[in-house]
């Protein structure tokens, strides 16, 4: 059983300052590289074990990649000032569909890597404007800020990360 919070029954506060953005910053930078030392030297039997039908490590993993392009899009809602985030697929269909534990882990890594450094690269290229509106989230029923969005993504990055760890030191 799972020690980790489901990610669906989180609540979120956003009430810290924009002065974070350089720690947020540096957090979501360093999470390529948590990922490859948490899963890197696994064995590929841990790596693509699936416990009571659900995700495997490998699949948490490329469930990272998977959803940078929605973190992407979200990024551009704010210079766009859409009246809404763009939505996601709750179902993590393209996740289920993506068969992660067939491809190498190498090439899921190099994915997850590049498509962080093009989101960070977005939001360094950013002026101050984006990071002063509120755009509701379709699911939390809630205004966030860009800051607020960028945190929401590095905690979605710890909550695979740490169930990836639960998975691994689980399977010892």
């Amino acid at each position: 059983m799972s020690k980790v919070p489901v990610w669906f029954e989180r609540q979120f506060v956003f009430s810290f300052s924009v002065e974070i953005l350089p720690n947020l910053s540096a957090r979501l930078r360093g999470t390529p590289a948590r990922l490859e030392e948490t899963l890197r030297g696994r064995p590929d039997k841990i790596l693509i074990e699936k416990v009571e039908g659900r995700w495997s490590a490998q699949e948490h993993a490329g469930h990272l990649v998977d959803l940078e392009g929605l973190w992407l899009a979200r990024v551009d809602d704010y210079v766009k000032s859409s009246q809404q985030l763009t939505p996601t697929d709750l179902a993590n269909r393209k996740t289920d569909e993506a068969n992660h534990n067939t491809r190498p882990l190498e090439q899921i890594l190099i994915e997850f890597r590049t498509a962080r450094e093009k989101l960070l690269q977005r939001v360094a290229e950013l002026d101050e404007s984006p990071f002063a509106q509120a755009i509701p989230h379709p699911r939390l029923k809630m205004p966030m800020r860009l800051l607020d969005h960028l945190y929401f993504v590095a905690e979605h990055d710890d909550h695979h990360l740490a169930r990836i760890w639960e998975l691994i030191n689980d399977a010892r």
